[in-house]
């Protein structure tokens, strides 16, 4: 069998790139949350309008995660991980100087593309480093997520509220930097390139089948999901669907390939993600609304507490991620999968029974638990799909697993959103605007509920994951290390 040779110390220096990047991307990301007020003032824009600057970043987002992992594929994957990050600094860099609404818009389009990092990175570790090493290395980036949201939601309050929100992108742009620097010094290229013709056609459909579909669900809570728009923009993306799997089936270089994605494995990992995205996204709603409503429809916290009550679940997944990733190797993926969604079962089930009738900490345990749960199915899934594909498709692979998470990311908001419009009661508030709709507990029992099934469901498909780890380093003969 052929055995690889792998340079131990430059994966531990590649390491820290890798480890560092989501918590920059989740830093930025969630420093514009608490600006978004200030933002629509500043530019004279809607409620509607101010939720396109977060809609915009998934949108092209969405798309260039599959784009750039087929081009990483075709030219180098470090390659286009360092255009990607340009594109991100840029994005980045202009954000700050925007002047108007519509430039934002644009600069925020540039951010989209710089999404495609992840799923390169994600290749990069695979292909780059010793087996043995990549399941606790993708444990330490699934955390930086959590520890980026959790220092940006009251670092980025307390930016906007004193400097103004351009100074949350101004704090950024030298970390970006910096980033893109270590990168281009530090990462090499990937050894599996394959040269191929790009999948034109492909992409066309791909982007006819996202943008609708995603344009529908940001739109639906607040002009119907029974609106003539939404239905049409709903049809448009079934039709490109269709259309897409029926093109990328025969494609001669698909950008999709659906043997590689359909096969057990990366199929269940890709339905996993998308499912978990979307149980995330409603269940992170539900807790802000919690955390942020006046008592006694909630805890009545500002958003600099929110953040700082996210403490203990960043903390808990920092120190349990790569403590799994450590311990895959002996335990299987399949057991952590399904360990972590029955974990994150129960801790739903908790909170649809009792998240407005406890106690503060008692609240906050039961998210730690959730987000334990959750790490470990992350971790678990990311590494079920790296470890099932060929390496020399890596790209196109990850990037479509990127794809589905955010698909399943942009239904959580969307359907929360539609839940707590349908169960809410009315306040009256001394101070301007006067009167409030605030979610009932029906509405969170509700979310929690639902969360809880999906994640219920994901338990069951994880059973049928084929074990690509328990033992299957030591067998593969490609771990031998070169520390030199």
């Amino acid at each position: 069998m052929h055995e690889e040779i792998y340079d131990l110390k430059y994966a531990k220096r590649a390491m820290a790139v890798f480890v560092l990047l989501p918590l920059l991307v989740m830093y930025t990301e969630a420093v514009l949350i608490p600006s978004l007020p200030t933002i629509q003032k500043d530019f004279g824009i809607t409620p509607g309008d101010a939720s396109w600057i977060l809609s915009m970043y998934l949108l092209v987002g969405t798309v260039s995660v599959a784009v750039m992992g087929k081009l990483g594929d075709m030219f180098g994957k470090r390659r286009m991980f360092l255009i990607a990050l340009t594109f991100y600094t840029a994005g980045v860099t202009m954000n700050g100087f925007a002047p108007t609404y519509q430039w934002l818009l644009f600069s925020r389009g540039l951010q989209g593309v710089g999404m495609s990092i992840f799923p390169l990175g994600f290749s990069l570790v695979r292909e780059e480093f010793p087996p043995e090493m990549v399941p606790e290395v993708q444990g330490l980036i699934s955390a930086m997520f959590a520890v980026g949201m959790v220092i940006a939601l009251p670092l980025g309050a307390y930016i906007s509220q004193n400097y103004g929100w351009r100074w949350t992108y101004h704090s950024v742009v030298p970390f970006a930097i910096m980033m893109f620097i270590a990168a281009f010094i530090i990462i090499r290229e990937s050894r599996y390139v394959t040269r191929t013709k790009f999948d034109f056609p492909g992409a066309l459909l791909l982007i006819l089948f996202v943008v609708p579909a995603l344009v529908a669900v940001t739109r639906a809570p607040t002009i119907g999901w029974e609106d003539k728009q939404t239905i049409t923009l709903f049809v448009i993306s079934a039709i490109s669907f269709i259309a897409l799997f029926l093109w990328e089936r025969r494609a001669e270089s698909p950008l999709i390939p659906i043997s590689v994605i359909s096969a057990r494995n990366p199929m269940l990992a890709n339905i996993g993600i998308m499912m978990a995205g979307f149980g995330i996204q409603m269940m992170s709603q539900a807790n802000t609304y919690i955390l942020q409503m006046p008592q006694p429809y909630g805890f009545g916290k500002s958003v600099l507490d929110t953040g700082l009550l996210m403490t203990p679940s960043a903390v808990a997944v920092l120190i349990v991620a790569p403590l799994a990733g450590k311990l895959m190797l002996k335990l299987g993926v399949r057991f952590f999968a399904v360990l972590g969604s029955l974990t994150a079962f129960f801790g739903l089930l908790l909170l649809a029974k009792y998240a407005t009738s406890v106690e503060l900490w008692n609240f906050i345990a039961m998210t730690v638990v959730v987000s334990v749960g959750i790490i470990l199915m992350n971790v678990s899934l990311i590494n079920v799909l790296i470890f099932s594909v060929d390496r020399r498709v890596m790209g196109v692979a990850t990037g479509a697993n990127s794809l589905f998470r955010n698909f399943g990311a942009t239904w959580g908001p969307a359907i929360a959103g539609t839940v707590m419009a349908t169960y809410y009661t009315v306040i009256h508030l001394p101070v301007p605007p006067y009167v409030m709709q605030i979610p009932t507990s029906k509405a969170y029992e509700v979310l929690f509920s639902g969360a809880a099934v999906v994640f219920l469901i994901l338990a069951v498909l994880s059973l049928f994951i084929k074990e690509v780890l328990k033992g299957g380093v030591e067998r593969s003969g490609d771990a031998k290390e070169e520390s030199a």
